[in-house]
């Protein structure tokens, strides 16, 4: 048997994801030596209670609830709690103590991201985050290491599998938004609070981490606009799937030139998806990055994006890549943020859209509307009406418009809103992917 140098691996957190790191890292250590050309010792686990029920049976005395002396001597420090803190401390303790960081706290990096990284540059050590931005999907290295020599155009994302499952029912079954969400949460898809997944909190987090790698560019959370999914509706999904769409919420991350100088837009919200698009048949809970680069063309990763034995694989990835690291020596990985475009609010960005509108059924209603959006610049591409009731009857105009910018289209929504001929706007989705 080859005798390989040992490095001592701390964990930190056994929840879901945290038991089954453990449980493999167990299971597969000789696999793992061969690997990474070392023994991983799993010193230790930190939670914050020893005694609590998991899913997995794990060796009782490798449990802690003292995490800062676990690290201090480590090798490699996994953290898998969440939150912000204790782990922003715990793992600048690590990069402190000289140690390599395993982290798949997508909330941590997308708001302190830039200063964990400082740190590890600081003293050479490496931050790895494959499992934070699409679970068991490998989108990190490709973005930070395969395409670094290419020029990413655009991302576009399903990296919520909540919010993918809720969709994609909604559109194969014709249920309703709350009946779908109340299953997710019996299933264990849904949090009992499911506010991070359905406001789109969680996929915006991702997608400022996808975009400060794509375009070597820091992305703060707040730069990343957001909307969720919970205005969408049974009807929404119906009208959508006979003009040829489906609803996914999306993380759009893409170039743009802005009055000629190159800009970013980073955002996350409910969009329409040709049925010919490969993200139009991600179903079920899975998650898919689709990536367009200047001379790869299109790529796209696809997969389980959570799960806790899924995102073990990642989590593992990263520690196999660190252990080699260390045997190999010499600084860290750092992280490319020196390209420093400017992040433009979405009112620059040009698209499609889809409006439905609730009128009355009336002379000339018709040609009030079109006029309203010809004044607003937005340019009419197709009308569907549909007329409903009868003492009092009201139609439905699903128009689909040419491209325009945010900034034109919301102007001319608002003042559609204020038109005396329109009743309500139902919904403003934007289209993605042609």
């Amino acid at each position: 048997m080859t005798e390989y140098r040992r490095l001592r691996v701390a964990l930190l957190g056994a929840g879901a994801v945290g038991s089954q790191v453990a449980a493999l890292l167990l299971k597969h250590g000789d696999e793992l030596a061969d690997r990474a050309g070392a023994t991983l010792e799993l010193a230790g686990i930190a939670v914050r209670d020893v005694d609590a029920p998991r899913d997995v049976d794990l060796p009782k005395e490798l449990f802690t609830t003292d995490a800062e002396s676990l690290i201090v001597g480590s090798d490699i420090v996994i953290e898998l709690i969440g939150g912000i803190e204790p782990a922003r401390s715990n793992i600048l303790q690590a990069i402190g103590s000289g140690a390599d960081v395993v982290t798949a706290n997508k909330a941590l990096l997308a708001t302190h991201g830039p200063e964990l990284f400082e740190a590890a540059d600081r003293v050479g050590a490496s931050v790895y985050y494959e499992a934070a931005a699409a679970g068991a999907i490998p989108i990190i290295r490709p973005l930070r290491d395969s395409l670094a020599g290419d020029r990413v155009v655009r991302i576009m994302g399903i990296v919520n599998g909540t919010t993918n499952y809720i969709l994609d029912r909604m559109d194969t079954e014709g249920a309703d938004f709350a009946d779908v969400l109340a299953d997710a949460q019996r299933l264990g898809y849904a949090e009992a609070d499911p506010t991070a997944d359905v406001e789109g909190y969680d996929a915006a987090q991702k997608a400022a981490i996808l975009a400060s790698l794509a375009f070597h560019t820091a992305v703060p959370l707040d730069a990343v606009h957001r909307e969720g999914i919970t205005s969408v509706t049974a009807s929404m999904i119906e009208e959508a799937r006979a003009a040829g769409f489906v609803i996914k919420l999306l993380a759009v991350c893409e170039r743009l030139d802005v009055d000629g100088a190159e800009s970013i837009s980073v955002r996350v919200y409910p969009a329409l998806v040709p049925q010919s698009h490969p993200l139009a048949s991600v179903h079920g809970a899975n998650n898919a990055v689709f990536v367009e680069a200047e001379a790869a063309g299109s790529l796209m990763f696809y997969g389980a994006g959570a799960g806790g034995v899924q995102t073990a694989s990642a989590v593992l990835g990263d520690v196999v890549s660190a252990a080699r690291r260390h045997i190999a020596g010499g600084v860290g990985v750092g992280e490319s943020t020196r390209a420093n475009l400017p992040i433009v609010p979405i009112g620059h960005v040009t698209t499609r859209y889809q409006i439905t509108l609730e009128v009355s059924d009336a002379p000339g209603v018709l040609a009030t509307v079109a006029g309203i959006l010809s004044d607003g610049g937005v340019s009419v591409a197709t009308v569907v009406q549909t007329v409903e009731g009868e003492a009092e009857p009201t139609a439905r105009l699903i128009i689909g418009t040419h491209r325009a910018t945010e900034q034109a289209l919301s102007a001319t929504v608002d003042m559609l809103a204020g038109s005396s001929v329109v009743e309500r706007v139902v919904s403003v989705l934007r289209v993605e992917g042609e």
